[in-house]
Order: C-alpha cells, then sequence, then structure tokens
C-alpha cells in the first residue's frame, strides 16, 4: 500500500470498512457492505463514488480548440462554454489510446478529464502535438478531489447542499456543495441520474461527510462496475484499447472525422469494413457468468461479464462477428470448458426507472 496513491478521501473509507485494493496506481475502496448492496443503493436512491483517481489536464489559450480537435475524435467546435463531450483519443491507426471526457470553462479553456492508468500518456500525447501552437497545457491531477454522486435521488440531494442549480445532463457550472467551491458536472457512469463534483482535496473530506449525513451511500469500486455494465458504458482496457477501433466498439457517434483528428483517415476506412468484429451486449440464458476472455464459438471473446445485480442474471459485452452481431443473435460461450449459451440483447441492458 505504501506505494499505492492515496485518495484525500482515504481516512474516510478506512473509517466507513472500505475494503481497499489496487486499482491503477491508487488505493481504492472496491467495496464497504458490499457490492450488491451499494448496486442496489444507487439504483433506488443514491450513492456517492471516490473517483478522484481519475486525472485531469487543463487546456488554455488561443489554440486551445484548434489542439482538441486535433487530438480528440469529436467535435468541440460544438460545445458552448458550460458544456461537455465524451469522445476519443486515437492513435493514428485508429485505436483507442484513451476515452475522455471534455469541459468547455471558458472560451479558450477546457478540461480534459482521462482514465488513470492513461493520464500520463494522454498528457505526453497533448504535448506532443501542442508543439508550435499558442496553448498552456497544466497538469491538474493533484488539484482536484473528484465524486460522483449517482442515482434517481441524487440530484435532489446535491441540490439540497446546493447554492444555485445544479447544471442539466452534459453540462457544467462552478458553484458551492456545502459550502465547498466545486466544479459541478451533469456527467456519470452508472446510467442514473446524478453529478460528478470536483473540488480541492483538502475540502473532499468535509464534503464526503455532509453527502453522507444527507442519506448518500458509500459505494466502491465493485457497484461501479456492475452498474455500467449493465448501462453498456465502456471500460478502457476490457472493452476498449489500442487494439480496438471505435467502428467495432459502436462508437463511431463521437468520431467525426471532418475535424481531421489523429487516426480520423483509419476510422473512416473501418467504417467500410464490413468483416470487423463488434461489440455487442448478450444475457446469459440459464445459470453462469461469462468473464473477459472467454471464447465464443465462430469467433470472438467477451471482453466485460459479471451477474447482474438489478436483473438477476449474468450479462456482459463480447466482439463477435457481423453474424452474430444482431440482437436476438444466440452466442455459445467458452466458460472454463463449460458451454454457457447467450443472446445478444439491446443496449443498455438496464434501463433506470427515472431519467
Amino acid at each position: 500500500m505504501s506505494e499505492l496513491q492515496l485518495s484525500p478521501l482515504h481516512d474516510r473509507h478506512l473509517a466507513a470498512g472500505g475494503r481497499l485494493a489496487p486499482f491503477a496506481g491508487w488505493s481504492m475502496p472496491v467495496q464497504y457492505t458490499g457490492i450488491r448492496e451499494e448496486h442496489a443503493a444507487v439504483r433506488e436512491r443514491a450513492g456517492v463514488f471516490d473517483v478522484s483517481h481519475m486525472g485531469q489536464i487543463e487546456v488554455a489559450g488561443p489554440d486551445a480548440l484548434s489542439l482538441l480537435q486535433q487530438t480528440i475524435s469529436n467535435d468541440l467546435a460544438t460545445v458552448a462554454v458550460g458544456g461537455a463531450q465524451y469522445g476519443l483519443i486515437c492513435r493514428p491507426d485508429g485505436g483507442i489510446a484513451d476515452d475522455v471526457f471534455t469541459y468547455r470553462l471558458g472560451d479558450q479553456r477546457y478540461l480534459v478529464v482521462t482514465n488513470a492508468t492513461n493520464h500520463a500518456a494522454d498528457l505526453a500525447w497533448l504535448r506532443r502535438y501542442a508543439a508550435g501552437l499558442e496553448v498552456e497545457l497544466s497538469d491538474r491531477i493533484g488539484d482536484f478531489a473528484m465524486l460522483a454522486v449517482q442515482g434517481p435521488a441524487a440530484r435532489e440531494l446535491v441540490g439540497g447542499l446546493a447554492a444555485a442549480e445544479l447544471p442539466p445532463r452534459m453540462r457544467a457550472a462552478q458553484s458551492t456543495v456545502a459550502g465547498v467551491p466545486a466544479l459541478i458536472c451533469g456527467t456519470g457512469y452508472t446510467g442514473e441520474p446524478g453529478v460528478e463534483i470536483l473540488c480541492a482535496p483538502a475540502d473532499a473530506g468535509a464534503l464526503w461527510d455532509r453527502l453522507l449525513a444527507a442519506g448518500v451511500t458509500p459505494a466502491g469500486l465493485g457497484a461501479r462496475d456492475t452498474l455500467r455494465l449493465e448501462a453498456c458504458f465502456h471500460l478502457h482496457g476490457n472493452d476498449i484499447g489500442p487494439d480496438r477501433d471505435p467502428i467495432e466498439a459502436g462508437l463511431g457517434w463521437c468520431c467525426k472525422e471532418a475535424t481531421g483528428f489523429v487516426g480520423s483517415a483509419a476510422v473512416t476506412a473501418a467504417r467500410q469494413d464490413t468483416t470487423a468484429l463488434r461489440l455487442v451486449a448478450f444475457r446469459i440464458e440459464g445459470e453462469g457468468i461469462a468473464r473477459p476472455g472467454n471464447p465464443i464459438a465462430g469467433g470472438g471473446e467477451v471482453t466485460s461479464g459479471t451477474l447482474s445485480p438489478s436483473l438477476g442474471v449474468g450479462i456482459g459485452m463480447a466482439y463477435v462477428p457481423p453474424d452474430l452481431a444482431a440482437p436476438g443473435s444466440e452466442l455459445e460461450i467458452d466458460v472454463r470448458g463449460r458451454t454457457r449459451r447467450a443472446l445478444v440483447t439491446e443496449k443498455p441492458l438496464y434501463r433506470p426507472k427515472e431519467s
């Protein structure tokens, strides 16, 4: 543990009975009372996740937009001040180096939120393409703690502590929550309504305490994974990575090749490839749980798999050939020598009761 980075909320996790484990170079809570209980709390009311391991990069200056258009797959020119957008950082061959959220904080100022394992590489990538541009890049990973409050009651509970109305989905605003100055973002990774709150690390403990006092349940990374998989959100390193392109991953919607981003030519070519594997969602028929790496008869393999607490069945995502990709297609998954049958299902696998 001594070699791992510690969240500003480390002591709170220990006090709450959190079971800590290494994750992306950090000591982070996997669960508190249990994954099922924490999953249910988010689906039924509200849970709070410590996601302070995520990275942040500030991009500012006259050429900030030009740099981001070159290095991120989506079209940030369409995002107004206070807006948010999901996009990909692609390699020249179209492989997905990371998936990121970008918040436009001002006319010439943006904040890019990266995955923890990719933060240093993303920063180096942006710096490479910033050469010769009038732009300032700042590594802000040490300047923020990040809390995700998610669930049907999340916005009401956070709103009761906030100084102003919360921003809607895919918007962001500077405000205060429980007296703590923060950037409040209408984004999340569970499929439920909610917000992500970025604040100074020194303020995170007080904010955490107020959220718990308001009735928000602490939730660990275990529940975060089951929730995101029910919602069919991609996990970098499992469902996407440098060996997968955005089209086979079903992420062509956030690729605007007209901007000329790095890898755009490869993405355009991938759109024409009718033989490439496709990422699908599936439900196990009967008992059993598929796990990453399990092979599928006819080609392909599972990238994510778990028992869905909300649905009570095994679920997952997998890359399969086009002839197995349509909803209703039957899959035969080899789970440690036993064949488990599954049906390809429309995404998402679970839809929230409220939105």
